[in-house]
């Protein structure tokens, strides 16, 4: 009966697997004898489709975990792509780094190598300014003792009395003294012709024509006013007196060991006195003074104390440069000049200075 059943089921199974599939299998017609055959091959045939369903199956499983592996293989080599990339870009910082670092060691190595040298060179000036401090620690104790700042005070004091000394002897030798009586002998605190109107309006007019040098009076009227009928005998007296004057600043001038600027070459009532650098000439009418003006090399030019024979602005000019040789010496010893042309009343106050007690301190 099972099996009557079991072949009743199969042929409407089959019947619906054919009709199920006429469209795509023709209808085999089967002999009885071979139903059994057929039964159990197509029972051979299923169990082998399940056993290929069930594989497919498993190979769709194995195949979707594969696949499955495979993203997850392509996601760690994007991951892995992007860590190579991140890692070459640090591979290429770090090595700008280390050329930087290697830069910076090179700068760093150069710089202490400088370092080092103003090391050494201000341990060597360290060495000498300890042995400068030492010397002059040295030399305060040597100043500091009897024999030191006391001694230096004492020959300066000893010099400066033996200054005074002989210059006392110049101040008798070339006495400057008051006259007794008015005289009208005038000197000029400028220039003459400083003003362009002719006249001295910018001059001061003073009386020091009472002043005299061993008795001759000093005046500058026969150098501003010199003509054919001027008096002879007063041109020489002043020519004398300048002299006398250029022979005490060029003795002064060496007791106090100071080089004057404007060198006197002596000839009594005939003296010179020389400009050693001149900007401009005076006007001469010699044509061996115009041609060595033009002379690139500038030569020194002697000036005459003196008017005989002499060019008026020549000798003005002399004069004004034995006042500045006075007052060099004046400010030297700390005192201002009374004027450009005070010659004599300069020459007492220069004397009447060293002479004073003033110039033992000084």
């Amino acid at each position: 009966m099972e099996r009557r059943h079991s072949l009743s089921s199969e042929p409407t199974t089959t019947k619906e697997k054919k009709k199920s599939s006429s469209e795509l299998v023709s209808v085999k017609l089967i002999e009885w004898e071979d139903y059994e055959q057929e039964v159990a091959r197509l029972w051979s045939l299923s169990s082998a489709l399940k056993e290929a369903r069930e594989k497919k199956e498993a190979l769709e499983g194995k195949l979707h975990s594969l696949n499955q592996v495979e993203a997850e293989s392509l996601d760690r080599l994007n991951v892995l792509e992007e860590i190579r990339e991140r890692v070459d870009a640090r591979k290429k910082m770090m090595e700008s780094l280390s050329d930087q670092l290697q830069g910076a060691g090179e700068k760093a190595k150069k710089e202490e190598e400088r370092l080092g040298a103003e090391v050494r060179s201000l341990l060597v000036a360290g060495t000498a300014l300890s042995v400068a401090n030492k010397k002059m620690e040295e030399s305060n104790r040597v100043l500091a003792g009897e024999s030191g700042f006391l001694r230096l005070r004492n020959l300066q004091k000893m010099l400066r009395l033996r200054q005074q000394f002989m210059i006392s002897q110049v101040s008798l030798l070339y006495s400057v003294k008051m006259s007794p009586g008015p005289s009208q002998d005038q000197e000029l605190e400028s220039l003459p012709s400083t003003s362009k109107s002719g006249n001295s309006a910018g001059s001061k007019l003073v009386n020091p024509g009472s002043l005299t040098i061993l008795g001759l009076h000093l005046t500058m009227l026969p150098f501003t006013k010199m003509s054919f009928f001027s008096n002879k005998k007063e041109v020489q007296r002043s020519a004398t007196a300048l002299g006398y004057v250029a022979h005490a600043v060029s003795l002064v001038s060496s007791y106090l060991k100071v080089p004057i600027r404007y060198p006197v070459r002596l000839g009594g009532s005939h003296s010179y006195i020389i400009d050693p650098a001149p900007s401009i000439e005076p006007i001469s009418s010699s044509v061996e003074s115009s041609k060595s003006t033009t002379q690139s090399t500038v030569k020194p030019v002697e000036f005459p104390l003196f008017l005989d024979g002499q060019d008026t602005t020549r000798a003005a000019y002399a004069v004004f440069l034995l006042n500045k040789d006075l007052e060099q010496l004046l400010n030297y010893i700390g005192v201002k000049s009374l004027g450009p042309r005070h010659v004599l009343a300069n020459l007492k106050e220069l004397v009447r200075t060293v002479q004073s007690a003033e110039f033992l301190e000084s």
